[in-house]
């Protein structure tokens, strides 16, 4: 158990509590638990069964921790102590795995003594005088082991009945019990102890199929250590992580995991992160890098200024968003809920009418009915087609979560599953958002050091990201970087156009083309140096071949050189002074190199169209687009446009968005889903995104689109196989062709099992890559349910 308060004004009457309540896991239980919390002080109850957790907002002046744990103690389920979690341990020697083996070892004699011992069968006494449906109770020997096995079975399911029975839920708890008790009532002890054990090890065996689900979450729970050595003082202490403050330092050693987010202060080395982002490679760590709660430092010591709490860190925050997947119902679900709620009554109905109309309408003997009755309550239990849904989610989300992506919810993994259209961003997305410079062009008497010398001394107190990429270019050319300092002032940022200064004794220009025009430059004849009849160039491919003049040589800038760039999505910044030109340089942002595989990878799991929205210029967005293999290009876009473009997508089927979740945000809203990529410890993408892409990797983008479609089959077939087999058990059952050990074997605990393995199997869904799929099959994409 656990309570923090609210953090605002507000909120500052209630608290949030949480709970672990390890028997919560269906539906049902879920749904008992939220009734016994309908009081008065409660704001808001959220049940996760597939996580065995429920968290409660209440006014702590009205209801406290203890009131509202006794309220939930009182509706059947133990709440746990707060360090524990919902998984059993030793589930198959608890106390009730215990009886019910004493209880199945009792039936199992009763049947030897019924059936291959007639004559050790003695009739021991006859109770009662016609109490019975069909006359008294006879007590043999076989009766006694049969009872037995009920006494040792039964009361945990009764208890449980009574409980179902007091809240007025018509659950399998009270179905069980109304049948172990009808079967008693008119002396079929072979049914009711048959009912008792199976259902019990049916219990046993679903819990255990919960607990793997549940598991899969603990594991990730777990990838942040409880303990960190924080130094203090200038000595080392190891702590609670919880204890740890904003702004300490921590001592993480080789082979320690990172106890807290946080920004490296001291050394060096190789962490792997793979934890939080999916990413395999470990990413080189120094001083200025952040790193994350959960991760693991491979080599180097590193000291680490805690930037966040424990319970704030970013692995803090996908256990919570993993563990609320199921907050709210799927379209599959609530179809679930709807049928459920009439199946259940409909075939209770038929069982009642079985029992009492059967001898009157059909004729024969009592028993048979009642027996037949009795098969039929089992199999008005709903629970195999009802958890088929919430355990497929929690298996594919946690799935995710452990290849680096966060899947906010059941409702979005399913709404990717119904997309036609993905749009994507461009800067960041389909390229790295990382600028480069690609062409050095010198024009009249310069070489590449001496533009880019000038080039540099104009651009460095610029903030604009080309500047800052011209800066790092030339800082890393040893022939630019050690020339002299050149003196500048007078700097002026011109909008939309470039930069002027003075530069020495002169006023020189860095910018777009347009600003050269407006300066009266003919773009269309600029000169360039020769060195014995070769063309200085500098560096790049796309400038053209220079033409021959009565003065040299000369480039057409505005008719060839200029386009040519462009045409290749570069950025062209022009510098010179009032009077010359001095050189052309280009600059461009890196298109991924996985960026055309995840296209194409998505064009084969079955999306339509993949169309690019962008605020960049219309031919730059052209050239990237066909270099990656885009459907269609949308340039020039401000971000209430690319929401209007998002919208006129859906007009066509589902959209799914991909943005860094900050500057797209509103595109990513109007979205069926907003997918946020390099989103760790980006609290914003995490907020605002349907699903994160922890890493800065565009292969997980078709993971998503992959799983999802895996899970819309998994869930569609377990509820297909699951009606399928109940309905059949039900037209069975009133014509005795079903048996009560055949209802519970197979339409209880072996559907419950079946469906639960099958969402399980979403666990070992891998990233596909580059190097791993060649060869991509197509991937049937269908709605699992209306």
């Amino acid at each position: 158990m656990s309570e923090r308060s609210g953090a605002d004004d507000a909120a500052a009457d209630e608290a949030e509590l949480r709970l672990t309540v390890p028997e919560m896991d269906c539906a049902s239980c879920a749904q008992k638990v939220e009734n016994a919390l309908d009081r008065e002080g409660v704001e808001s109850v959220d049940p996760r069964p597939t996580a065995g957790v429920v968290v409660i907002t209440h006014d702590p002046s009205v209801i406290g921790s203890k009131g509202i744990a006794a309220a939930v103690e009182n509706a059947g389920y133990e709440v746990a102590d707060s360090d524990s979690d919902a998984v059993s341990a030793g589930l198959f020697t608890s106390p009730r795995a215990v009886l019910t083996a004493v209880g199945g070892v009792s039936l199992a004699a009763g049947l030897v003594l019924e059936w291959l011992l007639p004559g050790a069968n003695a009739l021991l006494a006859t109770v009662g005088g016609g109490i019975g449906v069909v006359g008294p109770w006879e007590v043999s020997t076989a009766s006694l082991a049969y009872l037995l096995a009920i006494g040792v079975a039964a009361p945990p399911i009764l208890r449980n009945g009574y409980y179902s029975l007091r809240g007025a839920s018509l659950d399998i708890d009270l179905l069980m019990s109304v049948g172990v008790l009808a079967a008693l009532a008119i002396d079929l002890p072979f049914e009711a102890a048959t009912l008792a054990v199976l259902f019990s090890t049916a219990e046993l065996l679903e819990r255990f199929s919960v607990d793997r689900a549940r598991t899969s979450l603990r594991e990730l729970m777990e990838l942040s250590p409880d303990e960190a050595v924080v130094i203090r003082d200038g000595a080392e202490a190891t702590v609670p992580a919880a204890a740890v403050a904003v702004g300490e330092r921590l001592a993480v050693r080789p082979g320690d995991r990172v106890p807290l987010d946080g920004v490296v202060r001291e050394g060096s080395g190789a962490v792997d992160e793979s934890p939080i982002t999916g990413e395999s490679i470990p990413a080189e760590k120094a001083p200025g890098d952040e790193v994350y709660a959960g991760s693991i430092n491979e080599a180097g010591y590193l000291e680490v200024e805690a930037t966040a709490p424990a319970g704030e860190s970013t692995i803090a925050q996908v256990v919570e968003l993993v563990e609320a997947a199921n907050g709210e119902e799927t379209r599959a679900e609530r179809f679930v809920d709807r049928f459920a709620g009439v199946y259940t009554p409909v075939v209770v109905a038929a069982a009642v009418a079985t029992t009492l109309l059967g001898t009157l309408v059909v004729g024969g003997p009592a028993e048979t009915w009642v027996v037949r009755g009795l098969t039929l309550l089992v199999i008005a239990c709903p629970c195999a087609f009802v958890i088929s849904t919430p355990v497929s989610v929690v298996s594919g989300v946690t799935a995710a979560a452990r290849n680096g992506v966060l899947i906010k919810g059941g409702q979005h993994l399913e709404a990717a599953g119904d997309v036609d259209t993905v749009a994507v961003d461009k800067t960041g997305t389909l390229t790295t958002g990382d600028l480069a410079v690609t062409d050095v062009v010198p024009l009249g008497e310069n070489d590449a050091a001496d533009l880019l010398a000038c080039a540099t001394a104009l651009e460095r107190r610029s903030e604009h990201p080309v500047a800052e990429a011209i800066v790092a270019y030339a800082a890393d050319r040893k022939d630019a970087a050690d020339g002299p300092d050149r003196e500048v002032s007078g700097f002026e940022a011109l909008a939309g156009k470039g930069v002027r200064a003075e530069v020495g004794d002169e006023t020189h220009y860095a910018g777009n083309p347009s600003l050269f025009e407006e300066l009266g430059f003919d773009l269309g004849h600029a000169h360039v140096r020769t060195d014995g009849g070769a063309v200085g160039l500098g560096e790049g491919d796309d400038a053209g071949d220079p033409e021959p003049c009565e003065h040299g040589q000369y480039l057409d800038l505005a008719g060839e050189t200029i386009p040519r760039l462009q045409a290749d999505g570069k950025t062209v910044v022009l510098v010179g002074t009032e009077d010359r030109l001095e050189g052309v340089i280009a600059v461009a942002d890196t298109v991924r190199p996985e960026a055309a595989w995840a296209v194409d990878r998505l064009h084969a799991l079955g999306i339509e169209r993949v169309v690019m929205l962008t605020g960049d210029n219309e031919r730059t967005a052209r050239a990237i687009g066909e270099t990656v293999g885009v459907d269609a290009v949308h340039a020039g876009l401000l971000p209430d446009e690319k929401v209007a473009a998002v919208r006129d997508l859906r007009d066509d089927g589902g959209v799914a968005m991909l943005g860094d979740g900050i500057n797209d945000a509103p595109a990513l809203a109007a979205a069926d889903v907003g997918v946020a990529m390099g989103a760790a410890g980006t609290d914003t993408a995490l907020e605002t995104a349907d699903v994160a892409l922890m890493a800065d990797d565009l292969t997980r983008l078709p993971y998503v689109f992959d799983l999802s479609s895996r899970a819309s089959r998994t869930i569609r077939t377990n509820i297909a196989a699951s009606l399928g087999v109940k309905a059949a058990l039900a037209v069975g059952a009133p014509f005795g062709y079903v048996t009560v050990a055949m209802a519970v074997i197979v339409g209880d605990m072996g559907m419950s099992l079946g469906v639960t393995g099958n969402a399980l199997r979403l666990g070992s869904v891998e990233p596909a890559t580059a190097e791993s799929s060649d060869v991509i099959q197509p991937t049937e994409r269908t709605d699992p349910a209306d």
